[in-house]
């Protein structure tokens, strides 16, 4: 079988591979490729020729790119097609229509990210998206192992480890673990990896074999080894993925921690070694591109984009292996990438690949080519939309290297946690996703590149070591904490210091009645700011338009957003060295300073929390979420510390 490129006129080539240099105003890659999959899956998802929708790994493939594309744009389109599919197939009582836990199938797992996601979530029966995740989270206590402890990719495969199970498992299962707060279920995650890397792992190319059948009896496994005979893209594609999907999950202390990221560090290398140095892109059979009837395969080829740039961005892997995904983005976007009716479509996937079964598969060179080639397969589209995330955040990496904490000493909350059952700190934090959290504000901060920490100690020099921006938010009342930790001169001092050598601080205070205003006042004025002792913008209700505010053209923080909701907010009483950024009326409601080589900005409310930022709630009049990305732009620009 030969691959057919795809070609089409060159002025439409520029623009896909150069619209987010020279285009600003147009839709990214991201989102015209996922608005073009819901144009072909407007009510559900059905896969390949079936003639239904089923739970199944590529809807959770997808669900997870829209996700991303969600994130990057604030559009609620994008979560409300990821709730409805959802809500197809997961009841009221947790069970999950189609899904059957005794079939002991990996690949039944991968959706499991996205009822995570949504029972974290402030959103309506969020309990039944826990209840699903715990269901699946059970089919890994039954799953049959190897005698070493590896997962069988399926029941039906008895004895087999595959690459594809790796990505189909151990993202969902390191984030469980992460969110139920069961660490040892780390130490599995893991042990999965390093059964993979020792069973499949060639020493001579570096590259992994398909599969692995640990009893040596299947007629495709080398009856040393134990390995299928060739290397599949698609199958070390999704092993890529996997590794660094599942690092999102691992504790910073975790011992297999740093070897997960040296798997990653082995296998980039490996990867460019293979990279077609004409196409950017790599084969189907990957050791044997030249040999007649292989051709460069899409899915395979997004998944390497996505690893190699993803592995960049997250500090994993050295800077230079970003040009190896630039010119692997390039080749994508020239052979793959066509326009049909003026929607995009995605050629050049290969329908399946696997071993065994009936008609049995032998994972010979000859078996990966009989497999057609589709177009608009899912297994290409939502690597493809992932890879193309992961290089428009690479476009504007203002953060990179730099580290964003949020205080959570001043600021320092308790609940207990809905999943986990344990006492979390909440409010205004990275990892709170409910209504009241940053987690949306967070994630545009790692999209530009940055670091995203929580300092919970005193703003001592030594626990802002290392830190570029510092945001404190609206600190605790004696009604909210009944052992609050007040604003103390020593900490004026400490912050002071630090903001006089190069760092940037951002104070956000809240409606008098809900935030310790005078002695956080004592910080304010120490940069000549006061949060006054008024309510502005009293929203009764849904009457949105009562906490608008607009926000002047020129300015030189929000260069994109030219309105925002801001409701019940404390205005600043400003002197030197402050000055007024956004009033209204009489009012400044956002003030800056300079002091030293460092920055202020103070604002009267946290407005940008994931109630406000993540588009589900208030009008799209107000930007909100461009208001968001403009002011972390700006703060990571600010930073002058070394």
């Amino acid at each position: 079988m030969s691959f057919r490129s795809f070609l089409f006129a060159g002025f439409l080539l520029a623009s896909l591979s150069t619209q987010a240099q020279t285009a600003p105003a147009a839709r990214p890659m991201s989102q015209r490729m996922a608005d073009a999959f819901i144009s072909w899956h407007p009510d559900s998802i059905v896969i390949g020729n079936r003639k239904t929708a089923r739970w199944d790994y590529e809807q959770g493939l997808m669900l997870k790119a829209l996700e991303r594309v969600w994130q990057r744009t604030g559009d609620a389109r994008y979560f409300t097609y990821i709730q409805k599919d959802l809500d197809q197939f997961v009841r009221p009582d947790g069970s999950i229509r189609t899904y059957k836990l005794e079939d002991y199938n990996l690949d039944n797992l991968t959706t499991g990210h996205a009822l995570l996601t949504l029972s974290q979530m402030s959103v309506p029966q969020a309990e039944k998206y826990r209840l699903a995740a715990q269901q699946l989270r059970k089919q890994l206590e039954g799953q049959p192992r190897t005698k070493a402890g590896g997962f069988w990719h399926k029941k039906i495969y008895t004895n087999q480890m595959w690459l594809d199970g790796l990505y189909m498992a151990e993202p969902f299962y390191a984030e469980y673990s992460q969110v139920f707060n069961q660490p040892a279920g780390f130490n599995d995650v893991a042990k999965q990896f390093a059964l993979i890397e020792q069973n499949l792992t060639d020493p001579k190319t570096g590259l992994m074999y398909h599969g692995y059948d640990e009893s040596r009896e299947q007629q495709w496994a080398n009856k040393t080894t134990g390995q299928s005979p060739n290397f599949w893209d698609r199958g070390l594609g999704w092993y890529a993925m996997a590794l660094v999907d599942v690092l999102d999950y691992f504790p910073q202390n975790h011992p297999q921690r740093q070897q997960l990221i040296k798997d990653v560090q082995r296998l980039a290398p490996v990867l460019v070694k293979y990279q077609g140095a004409s196409t950017g892109t790599w084969a189907l059979v990957m050791d044997q591109a030249t040999r007649k009837g292989n051709y460069q395969e899409a899915s395979g080829s997004s998944m390497f984009v996505y690893f190699l740039q993803k592995g960049v961005r997250m500090g994993y892997l050295d800077k230079k292996y970003a040009a190896a995904a630039r010119k692997g983005y390039d080749g994508l976007l020239k052979q793959f990438v066509a326009e049909e009716s003026g929607a995009l479509t995605f050629n050049g996937t290969v329908s399946v690949g696997g071993l065994g079964g009936k008609p049995y598969r032998d994972g010979s060179f000859e078996y990966y080519l009989t497999e057609p080639l589709r177009k608009n397969d899912l297994k290409g589209v939502g690597p493809f939309i992932l890879a193309s995330v992961e290089m428009e955040t690479a476009a504007n990496a203002v953060g990179q290297g730099k580290t964003v904490a949020v205080d959570n000493y001043f600021n320092h909350e308790l609940r207990k946690n809905a999943l986990s059952g344990q006492q979390e700190t909440w409010h205004y934090t990275w990892d709170d996703r409910t209504h009241g959290g940053f987690y949306f504000w967070g994630q545009q901060f790692r999209d530009l590149g940055a670091k995203t920490a929580t300092i919970s100690a005193a703003p001592t020099a030594a626990a802002l070591k290392g830190v570029d921006v510092f945001i404190i938010v609206d600190p605790d009342t004696k009604k909210e904490t009944p052992q609050p930790n007040f604003v103390q001169p020593a900490d004026v001092q400490a912050l002071k210091k630090w903001v006089q050598d190069g760092g940037t601080l951002m104070l956000m205070a809240n409606d008098t009645s809900n935030c310790e205003i005078p002695r956080f006042n004592t910080l304010a004025r120490a940069f000549g700011m006061e949060f006054l002792p008024l309510n502005l913008n009293m929203v009764k209700g849904s009457e949105f338009e009562q906490g608008r505010v607009n926000i002047p053209a020129g300015n030189a923080v929000f260069k994109t957003s030219k309105s925002a909701y801001i409701k019940e907010l404390a205005p600043l009483k400003v002197q030197a060295p402050a000055t007024p950024l956004v009033k209204m009326g009489e009012h400044t409601v956002i003030a800056t300073a300079k002091m030293g080589k460092g920055t202020v900005l103070a604002v009267g409310d946290p407005w940008l929390y994931n109630e406000y930022v993540d588009g589900r709630k208030i009008p799209t009049s107000f930007e909100n979420y461009n208001a968001g990305r403009d002011l972390a732009t700006w703060l990571l620009q600010q930073s002058g510390r070394k």
